[in-house]
Protein backbone atom coordinates (compact mmCIF):
# COMPACT_ATOMS: atom_id res chain seq x y z
CA UNK A 1 0.00 0.00 0.00
CA UNK A 2 2.99 2.16 0.99
CA UNK A 3 4.47 1.74 -2.05
CA UNK A 4 1.35 2.11 -4.45
CA UNK A 5 1.04 5.66 -2.50
CA UNK A 6 4.83 6.64 -3.11
CA UNK A 7 4.55 5.66 -6.96
CA UNK A 8 1.32 7.38 -6.99
CA UNK A 9 2.91 10.85 -5.53
CA UNK A 10 6.14 9.92 -7.51
CA UNK A 11 3.42 10.34 -10.66
CA UNK A 12 1.80 13.23 -9.60
CA UNK A 13 5.22 14.85 -8.79
CA UNK A 14 6.20 14.03 -12.41
CA UNK A 15 3.10 15.06 -14.19
CA UNK A 16 3.27 18.30 -12.02
CA UNK A 17 7.14 18.49 -13.53
CA UNK A 18 5.52 18.22 -17.32
CA UNK A 19 2.81 20.17 -16.49
CA UNK A 20 5.27 23.26 -15.25
CA UNK A 21 7.03 23.20 -18.56
CA UNK A 22 6.28 22.27 -21.85
CA UNK A 23 8.74 22.24 -24.62
CA UNK A 24 7.63 22.30 -28.25
CA UNK A 25 9.39 21.68 -31.98
CA UNK A 26 7.97 24.15 -34.36
CA UNK A 27 9.09 22.62 -37.74
CA UNK A 28 9.27 25.09 -40.43
CA UNK A 29 9.86 25.09 -44.32
CA UNK A 30 11.53 28.32 -45.17
CA UNK A 31 14.81 29.89 -44.48
CA UNK A 32 15.72 31.97 -40.82
CA UNK A 33 15.36 35.55 -42.90
CA UNK A 34 12.10 35.01 -44.79
CA UNK A 35 9.29 37.16 -42.92
CA UNK A 36 7.54 33.97 -42.03
CA UNK A 37 10.10 32.44 -40.23
CA UNK A 38 10.84 35.65 -38.00
CA UNK A 39 7.33 35.90 -37.24
CA UNK A 40 7.78 32.65 -35.70
CA UNK A 41 10.82 33.19 -34.02
CA UNK A 42 8.83 36.70 -32.28
CA UNK A 43 5.73 34.46 -31.93
CA UNK A 44 7.91 31.99 -30.04
CA UNK A 45 9.39 34.74 -27.68
CA UNK A 46 5.98 35.99 -27.32
CA UNK A 47 4.76 32.52 -26.08
CA UNK A 48 7.77 32.39 -23.56
CA UNK A 49 6.92 35.37 -22.12
CA UNK A 50 3.54 35.42 -22.12
CA UNK A 51 3.31 32.16 -20.46
CA UNK A 52 6.09 32.81 -17.46
CA UNK A 53 8.65 30.46 -19.30
CA UNK A 54 6.00 27.39 -18.87
CA UNK A 55 5.50 26.61 -23.18
CA UNK A 56 9.18 26.72 -24.75
CA UNK A 57 8.74 26.61 -28.63
CA UNK A 58 12.21 26.02 -30.86
CA UNK A 59 11.50 26.82 -34.63
CA UNK A 60 13.57 24.72 -36.66
CA UNK A 61 13.67 26.53 -39.84
CA UNK A 62 14.53 25.48 -43.47
CA UNK A 63 12.58 22.20 -43.71
CA UNK A 64 15.72 20.96 -41.16
CA UNK A 65 13.65 18.78 -39.39
CA UNK A 66 10.84 17.84 -41.75
CA UNK A 67 10.30 18.46 -45.24
CA UNK A 68 7.31 20.67 -46.44
CA UNK A 69 4.76 18.14 -47.32
CA UNK A 70 5.90 16.44 -43.91
CA UNK A 71 4.82 18.88 -41.95
CA UNK A 72 1.34 18.77 -41.24
CA UNK A 73 1.42 14.82 -40.90
CA UNK A 74 4.17 15.56 -38.51
CA UNK A 75 2.01 17.65 -36.10
CA UNK A 76 -1.29 15.30 -36.72
CA UNK A 77 0.82 12.15 -35.51
CA UNK A 78 2.75 14.22 -32.32
CA UNK A 79 5.88 14.08 -33.70
CA UNK A 80 5.68 17.69 -33.79
CA UNK A 81 3.65 19.59 -31.08
CA UNK A 82 2.98 22.73 -34.06
CA UNK A 83 4.02 23.52 -37.60
CA UNK A 84 3.95 26.05 -40.27
CA UNK A 85 1.99 24.71 -43.78
CA UNK A 86 1.55 25.97 -46.70
CA UNK A 87 -2.14 25.29 -47.27
CA UNK A 88 -2.38 24.75 -51.13
CA UNK A 89 0.07 21.96 -50.73
CA UNK A 90 -2.52 19.92 -49.56
CA UNK A 91 -5.56 20.08 -51.42
CA UNK A 92 -5.06 17.15 -53.43
CA UNK A 93 -6.07 16.01 -49.83
CA UNK A 94 -8.94 18.06 -49.46
CA UNK A 95 -10.10 21.07 -51.86
CA UNK A 96 -10.68 23.85 -49.60
CA UNK A 97 -6.63 23.60 -48.81
CA UNK A 98 -6.40 25.35 -52.04
CA UNK A 99 -8.63 27.97 -52.15
CA UNK A 100 -6.54 30.14 -52.19
CA UNK A 101 -4.09 29.21 -54.68
CA UNK A 102 -6.96 29.92 -57.42
CA UNK A 103 -5.47 32.41 -59.68
CA UNK A 104 -7.22 36.13 -59.51
CA UNK A 105 -9.94 34.63 -57.10
CA UNK A 106 -8.57 37.15 -54.35
CA UNK A 107 -5.68 38.96 -56.05
CA UNK A 108 -4.56 41.83 -53.41
CA UNK A 109 -3.94 41.75 -49.35
CA UNK A 110 -7.65 42.90 -48.50
CA UNK A 111 -9.22 40.22 -50.89
CA UNK A 112 -6.62 37.71 -49.44
CA UNK A 113 -7.92 38.62 -45.96
CA UNK A 114 -11.79 37.92 -46.59
CA UNK A 115 -11.30 34.97 -48.17
CA UNK A 116 -9.41 33.89 -44.84
CA UNK A 117 -12.59 34.88 -42.77
CA UNK A 118 -14.64 32.79 -45.19
CA UNK A 119 -12.07 29.92 -45.48
CA UNK A 120 -11.26 29.60 -41.27
CA UNK A 121 -14.58 27.89 -40.08
CA UNK A 122 -14.20 25.43 -42.17
CA UNK A 123 -10.32 24.57 -42.11
CA UNK A 124 -10.90 24.43 -38.08
CA UNK A 125 -13.96 22.24 -38.60
CA UNK A 126 -11.69 19.59 -40.96
CA UNK A 127 -8.66 20.25 -38.97
CA UNK A 128 -10.17 19.81 -36.08
CA UNK A 129 -11.79 16.45 -37.38
CA UNK A 130 -7.78 15.28 -38.02
CA UNK A 131 -6.64 16.40 -34.07
CA UNK A 132 -5.84 19.77 -34.79
CA UNK A 133 -6.49 23.01 -34.94
CA UNK A 134 -5.00 26.25 -36.72
CA UNK A 135 -3.43 28.95 -34.43
CA UNK A 136 -3.05 31.43 -37.03
CA UNK A 137 -2.29 32.62 -41.01
CA UNK A 138 -0.06 34.76 -43.12
CA UNK A 139 -0.52 35.32 -46.76
CA UNK A 140 2.63 35.34 -48.52
CA UNK A 141 3.04 39.01 -51.28
CA UNK A 142 1.34 38.27 -54.60
CA UNK A 143 2.21 35.54 -56.66
CA UNK A 144 3.96 36.38 -60.32
CA UNK A 145 5.92 34.84 -62.95
CA UNK A 146 9.63 34.12 -62.95
CA UNK A 147 11.11 33.62 -66.82
CA UNK A 148 14.42 32.98 -68.31
CA UNK A 149 13.20 34.30 -71.34
CA UNK A 150 10.62 37.65 -71.64
CA UNK A 151 6.73 36.35 -72.08
CA UNK A 152 3.61 38.48 -73.48
CA UNK A 153 1.89 35.55 -74.15
CA UNK A 154 0.92 32.27 -72.27
CA UNK A 155 1.42 30.69 -75.91
CA UNK A 156 5.61 32.45 -75.14
CA UNK A 157 5.27 29.67 -71.70
CA UNK A 158 4.77 26.57 -73.75
CA UNK A 159 7.83 24.10 -72.88
CA UNK A 160 9.05 26.20 -69.84
CA UNK A 161 10.72 23.96 -67.47
CA UNK A 162 8.08 25.13 -64.96
CA UNK A 163 8.75 24.63 -60.71
CA UNK A 164 5.19 23.46 -59.31
CA UNK A 165 5.03 23.18 -55.73
CA UNK A 166 1.19 22.61 -55.41
CA UNK A 167 -1.42 20.70 -57.15
CA UNK A 168 -2.74 24.65 -58.41
CA UNK A 169 0.96 25.42 -59.79
CA UNK A 170 0.93 22.35 -61.65
CA UNK A 171 -2.17 23.06 -63.07
CA UNK A 172 -0.99 26.05 -64.38
CA UNK A 173 1.92 24.91 -66.63
CA UNK A 174 -0.86 22.13 -67.94
CA UNK A 175 -3.25 24.67 -68.88
CA UNK A 176 -0.47 26.94 -70.62
CA UNK A 177 2.04 23.84 -72.64
CA UNK A 178 4.62 24.29 -69.97
CA UNK A 179 6.96 21.31 -68.02
CA UNK A 180 5.59 21.08 -64.32
CA UNK A 181 8.46 20.14 -62.34
CA UNK A 182 8.07 19.47 -58.20
CA UNK A 183 10.22 21.36 -56.94
CA UNK A 184 10.00 22.47 -52.66
CA UNK A 185 11.66 26.02 -51.96
CA UNK A 186 14.66 24.38 -49.98
CA UNK A 187 15.60 22.96 -53.03
CA UNK A 188 15.15 25.64 -55.79
CA UNK A 189 18.46 27.76 -56.28
CA UNK A 190 20.14 24.37 -57.21
CA UNK A 191 17.17 23.30 -59.28
CA UNK A 192 17.73 26.61 -61.35
CA UNK A 193 21.95 26.02 -61.31
CA UNK A 194 21.16 22.79 -62.95
CA UNK A 195 18.57 24.00 -65.29
CA UNK A 196 16.18 21.42 -63.92
CA UNK A 197 13.80 25.26 -63.58
CA UNK A 198 13.96 27.96 -66.07
CA UNK A 199 10.37 29.33 -64.83
CA UNK A 200 8.03 29.55 -61.91
CA UNK A 201 5.25 31.52 -60.22
CA UNK A 202 5.89 32.65 -56.58
CA UNK A 203 6.37 35.79 -54.53
CA UNK A 204 9.22 38.72 -54.77
CA UNK A 205 10.49 36.81 -51.23
CA UNK A 206 11.36 33.77 -52.48
CA UNK A 207 12.84 35.05 -55.55
CA UNK A 208 15.00 36.81 -53.24
CA UNK A 209 15.30 34.24 -50.50
CA UNK A 210 16.63 31.69 -53.34
CA UNK A 211 18.56 34.17 -55.50
CA UNK A 212 16.54 33.55 -58.07
CA UNK A 213 18.13 36.63 -60.05
CA UNK A 214 21.22 35.02 -60.67
CA UNK A 215 19.54 32.45 -63.02
CA UNK A 216 16.32 34.64 -63.63
CA UNK A 217 16.30 38.14 -64.93
CA UNK A 218 12.74 38.61 -65.31
CA UNK A 219 9.82 38.82 -63.17
CA UNK A 220 6.37 39.63 -64.08
CA UNK A 221 4.00 40.97 -61.49
CA UNK A 222 0.87 39.12 -61.90
CA UNK A 223 -0.58 39.39 -58.49
CA UNK A 224 -2.28 36.33 -58.96
CA UNK A 225 -2.86 35.04 -55.88
CA UNK A 226 -1.54 35.04 -52.10
CA UNK A 227 -1.28 31.90 -50.60
CA UNK A 228 -0.85 31.69 -46.70
CA UNK A 229 1.15 29.78 -44.20
CA UNK A 230 -0.77 28.35 -41.29
CA UNK A 231 0.89 27.57 -37.91
CA UNK A 232 -1.43 24.62 -36.67
CA UNK A 233 -0.95 23.04 -33.20
CA UNK A 234 -1.84 19.83 -32.23
CA UNK A 235 -4.78 19.38 -30.17
CA UNK A 236 -4.16 16.79 -27.46
CA UNK A 237 -1.00 19.17 -26.69
CA UNK A 238 -3.05 22.01 -26.82
CA UNK A 239 -5.46 20.54 -24.44
CA UNK A 240 -2.42 19.14 -22.06
CA UNK A 241 -1.77 22.71 -21.74
CA UNK A 242 -2.99 24.42 -18.05
CA UNK A 243 -5.77 27.18 -19.10
CA UNK A 244 -3.49 30.48 -18.67
CA UNK A 245 -0.84 28.92 -20.88
CA UNK A 246 -3.60 27.34 -23.67
CA UNK A 247 -4.54 31.57 -23.27
CA UNK A 248 -1.30 32.83 -23.70
CA UNK A 249 -0.64 30.61 -26.57
CA UNK A 250 -3.66 32.29 -28.32
CA UNK A 251 -2.90 35.65 -27.49
CA UNK A 252 0.68 35.42 -28.94
CA UNK A 253 -0.85 33.83 -31.99
CA UNK A 254 -3.91 36.16 -32.40
CA UNK A 255 -0.51 38.77 -32.33
CA UNK A 256 1.51 36.78 -34.71
CA UNK A 257 -1.08 36.86 -37.36
CA UNK A 258 -1.58 40.78 -37.24
CA UNK A 259 2.25 41.63 -37.19
CA UNK A 260 2.62 38.96 -40.10
CA UNK A 261 0.29 40.79 -42.94
CA UNK A 262 1.69 43.47 -42.24
CA UNK A 263 5.43 42.30 -42.60
CA UNK A 264 3.88 40.60 -45.47
CA UNK A 265 3.27 43.53 -46.91
CA UNK A 266 6.14 45.64 -45.92
CA UNK A 267 7.96 42.14 -47.26
CA UNK A 268 7.11 42.55 -50.51
CA UNK A 269 7.93 46.22 -50.91
CA UNK A 270 11.64 45.88 -49.51
CA UNK A 271 12.04 42.45 -51.78
CA UNK A 272 10.84 44.11 -55.15
CA UNK A 273 13.60 46.97 -54.34
CA UNK A 274 16.26 44.14 -53.74
CA UNK A 275 15.65 42.30 -56.80
CA UNK A 276 15.68 45.08 -58.81
CA UNK A 277 18.89 45.90 -57.25
CA UNK A 278 20.27 42.27 -58.05
CA UNK A 279 19.46 43.07 -61.90
CA UNK A 280 15.57 41.26 -62.26
CA UNK A 281 13.73 43.29 -64.28
CA UNK A 282 9.99 43.64 -62.24
CA UNK A 283 7.90 43.83 -65.22
CA UNK A 284 4.35 44.96 -65.82
CA UNK A 285 2.25 41.76 -67.46
CA UNK A 286 1.20 42.94 -71.29
CA UNK A 287 -2.59 43.19 -72.25
CA UNK A 288 -2.70 39.69 -73.79
CA UNK A 289 -0.45 37.61 -70.99
CA UNK A 290 -3.34 39.59 -68.88
CA UNK A 291 -5.86 38.09 -70.22
CA UNK A 292 -4.34 34.89 -70.99
CA UNK A 293 -4.09 34.15 -67.30
CA UNK A 294 -7.47 34.82 -66.46
CA UNK A 295 -8.68 32.47 -68.58
CA UNK A 296 -6.56 30.15 -67.29
CA UNK A 297 -8.09 31.25 -63.46
CA UNK A 298 -11.56 31.05 -64.70
CA UNK A 299 -11.00 27.48 -66.24
CA UNK A 300 -9.59 26.29 -62.65
CA UNK A 301 -12.19 28.24 -60.62
CA UNK A 302 -14.43 26.03 -62.38
CA UNK A 303 -12.31 23.11 -62.24
CA UNK A 304 -11.62 23.33 -58.54
CA UNK A 305 -15.91 24.17 -57.53
CA UNK A 306 -16.34 20.88 -59.76
CA UNK A 307 -14.02 18.84 -56.78
CA UNK A 308 -15.03 20.82 -54.08
CA UNK A 309 -18.48 20.38 -54.41
CA UNK A 310 -21.05 22.19 -52.58
CA UNK A 311 -18.96 23.29 -49.93
CA UNK A 312 -16.45 24.93 -51.97
CA UNK A 313 -19.35 26.76 -53.53
CA UNK A 314 -20.90 27.82 -50.09
CA UNK A 315 -16.60 29.40 -49.50
CA UNK A 316 -16.96 30.89 -52.18
CA UNK A 317 -20.55 32.62 -51.96
CA UNK A 318 -19.45 33.36 -48.61
CA UNK A 319 -16.01 35.61 -49.80
CA UNK A 320 -17.68 37.26 -52.87
CA UNK A 321 -20.62 38.50 -50.39
CA UNK A 322 -18.26 40.41 -47.93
Amino acid sequence: MRLKFALSLAAFAFAGQAFAQAKWDLPAAYPASNFHTENLEQFAKDVDKASGGKLKITVHANASLFKAPEIKRAVQGGQAQLGEILLVNFQNEWQIFGADGIPFLADSYDEAAKLWKAQKPVLDKKLGEQGMMVLYAVAWPPQGIYSKKPIASAADMKGLKWRAYSPATARIAELVGAQPVTVQAAELSQAMATGVVDSYMSSGSTGYDTKTYEHIKNWYDTQAWLPKNAVIVNKAAFNALDKPTQDALLKAAAEAETRGWAASKKANLEVLEKLKANGMQILQPSPQLKADMKKVGDTMLKEWLEKAGPEGQQLVDAYRKM
